[in-house]
């Protein structure tokens, strides 16, 4: 019988290790910045077309590479940062592994293109499928630059499983986000084909946050941050995280250490648990934290992405960040405010410019005798005058009181037995709608009391009104006098390009502008007056949470977004022709008993209950 084990050819393993490396495109931009990083750079270009499918390209002005070193990088382990075992825990660098550039061009076309400062020619190398096709000195810059095309030509499999384009474009976004937040020292250039997504200039953190997310919600990015620093035996922390009230279902989170991103649900449980009872539940914080510990202290190789990190001193750093964020949200006053109940409340007035406020005078006699004679006489009343007017008085009649407009004393008017019963059938005749507390409208059916939350029941009765001309593609626009701007970031505007459509078949009217912004000019007729960008900035938000590739979830989430915005604010005032309007329209919806989102709208008291409460 013949062995059966026997060594993989160099160009399958390339193409398992790949796998292993190279996920998508923004694997690759990540493997490529990081080297330039490590290289030196203090420029870095990134160049994308047909979302890093068709062309990936990363340009650094660092060191450069020799002949020598440009062809031994594609091999597999090649690499110039680790020497020993030991290595492995005292990194400072960000790719170590060697493995980087020998999966990407296993997978797809590479030219390199790289010359160190004190050569006169660099050298090019193009290698595609792990076979090198071509080595020889050419004319270029100082630094390096790689081209990557046709990234999983020789894997169709994986070709095809890659997303749409808008998906993939979001993930180098991500990638790209997290190296250029931690490297704020060096400047950054995105292209997504001709069209320039970034220009990132040198900075500190707070200035690369900007320059990256600027405008997100209603206030600039660094109007929402406070700051943070801390430094210890075991760790220095410092960065930013967000105010309770800007907290959002997608906030921006990032965790970097030793320069380097990372993933820790430990580390943001405990910034999450800080602000206790400030946000809601579905809600989380922005947070920008950054460690610097002692390289031997992690251990950054336990996963191929090398994004989740195992800590030495997890427990008592884990304390340390809680404590930092707390001291952080309570010396700028971050507290949460008790709103408390105003009805019933008395208006007291308020003084004011009160000046030159004088004593009350007291005048007195000094020989005033309280026990001397004052000749006062006890008067002499009659009694009989008193209790006179009773003897007049007619027999027990109902009386109702009514109030007198012009003055404030109830008058007093008294009805017959027949007058009684006439008002009693009138009043049952006669349907009317009470509204407790400007929020719940009660009504009476025919099987008891029927009560409605007003919110909740304009709501079902908008997000209808909404999805439905979403869906038909029909809708009233009103145009406005004066056009407003929204300023999207670079991901948010590749979402708003899949929602736009929907946007406009709801009533919206929108211009492109500069970069990632719109001139909105015209909105639906349903919306009042409320604000049209930040409610658009909800939409966006609420949507992104949605899972890109369902549609109809994106159309419902708009409705929704839309319809609570829009809906009758709880504390409204209704007269009862408008409670009756609200009523017939809810019953004509498909569900008028919930709203979308599973909340309750109406509750009914049969008779038999009601009934039962006076025995």
């Amino acid at each position: 019988m013949s062995d059966i084990i026997h060594l993989l050819p160099d160009s399958v393993a390339n193409q398992i290790a790949a796998g292993e490396v190279i996920q998508r495109p923004a694997s690759v931009i990540k493997e490529l910045v990081e080297n330039s990083i490590d290289a030196g750079a203090t420029h870095i270009q990134i160049i994308i077309k047909d979302a890093g499918r068709t062309l990936i390209q990363v340009v650094d002005n660092g060191k450069g590479m020799s002949e020598t070193d440009a062809r031994m990088a594609f091999e597999r382990h090649a690499t110039s940062k680790i020497k020993s075992a030991d290595d492995l825990f005292s990194l400072r660098t960000m790719g170590f592994r060697g493995e980087a550039l020998a999966s990407i061009a296993a997978v797809a076309q590479v030219e390199l293109r790289t010359r160190r400062t004190e050569d006169e020619l660099g050298v090019i190398v193009e290698v595609a499928g792990t076979r090198v096709f071509k080595q020889e000195a050419v004319q270029c810059g100082v630094g390096t630059s790689f081209q990557v095309k046709n990234l999983f030509f020789n894997v169709p499999a994986r070709r095809r499983f890659l997303k749409s384009d808008n998906v993939e474009k979001s993930h180098i976004l991500n990638e790209f986000y997290r190296i250029a937040l931690v490297n704020p020292e060096i400047a950054f250039s995105f292209f997504d084909g001709d069209d320039e997504v970034y220009q990132l200039p040198t900075g500190n953190f707070k200035v690369r946050i900007e320059n990256i997310f600027g405008k997100n919600g209603k206030k600039r990015i660094q109007q929402q941050l406070l700051p943070i620093e801390t430094s210890t035996n075991l760790v220095r922390i410092q960065g930013f995280v967000g105010k309770p009230e800007f907290a959002q279902k997608s906030a921006n989170q990032y965790f970097f250490v030793n320069g380097r991103y990372m993933r820790h649900p430990y580390f943001h449980k405990a910034v999450i648990l800080a602000y206790n009872q400030m946000i809601q539940s579905t809600e989380s914080p922005n947070y920008f934290i950054y460690f610097e510990v002692e390289p031997d202290t992690i251990d950054v190789n336990i996963h191929p992405t090398k994004t989740e990190i195992k800590f030495e001193n997890e427990q008592a750093i884990w304390s340390i960040i809680s404590a930092t964020v707390k001291e952080s949200l309570g010396k700028f006053n971050v507290l949460p405010s008790i709103d408390f109940d105003q009805e019933g409340a008395l208006d007291m007035p308020v003084q004011v410019n009160i000046q030159n406020v004088r004593p009350p005078q007291t005048n007195f006699n000094p020989n005033y005798n309280p026990f001397g004679n004052t000749g006062y006489k006890r008067p002499e009343l009659d009694w009989e005058k008193l209790y006179g007017g009773f003897e007049n008085q007619p027999s027990e009649t109902p009386m109702v009181e009514n109030w007198d407009s012009n003055t404030d004393v109830p008058t007093v008017t008294t009805f017959s037995y027949e007058q009684q019963q006439k008002v009693i059938e009138n009043l049952e005749s006669k349907t009317e709608n009470f509204q407790y507390k400007n929020r719940y409208i009660l009504t009476g059916i025919k099987s008891g009391l029927l009560m409605i939350e007003q919110h909740r029941a304009h709501v079902r009765i908008l997000f209808d009104l909404f999805l439905s001309q979403i869906v038909q593609m029909q809708a009233v626009s009103q145009q406005v006098l004066f056009p407003e701007t929204l300023e999207l970031s670079a991901d948010e505007d590749l979402f708003f390009e899949q929602i736009i459509d929907d946007l406009r078949h709801v009533g919206f009217g929108f211009e492109k502008s500069v970069n990632h912004s719109y001139l909105v000019n015209g909105v639906p007729s349903h919306i009042g007056t409320i604000s049209v960008v930040d409610l658009l900035y909800d939409i966006v938000e609420k949507a992104q949470t949605t899972a890109l590739e369902a549609a109809s979830g994106i159309q419902d989430s708009i409705a929704m977004t839309l319809a609570e915005a829009s809906a009758l604010k709880t504390g409204q005032r209704m007269t009862n022709e408008e409670m009756s309007d609200l009523i017939d329209r809810l019953f004509a919806c498909s569900n008028p008993n919930y709203t979308p989102d599973g909340k309750k709208i109406t509750n009914v008291w049969s008779q038999e209950d009601i009934d039962s409460a006076f025995r």
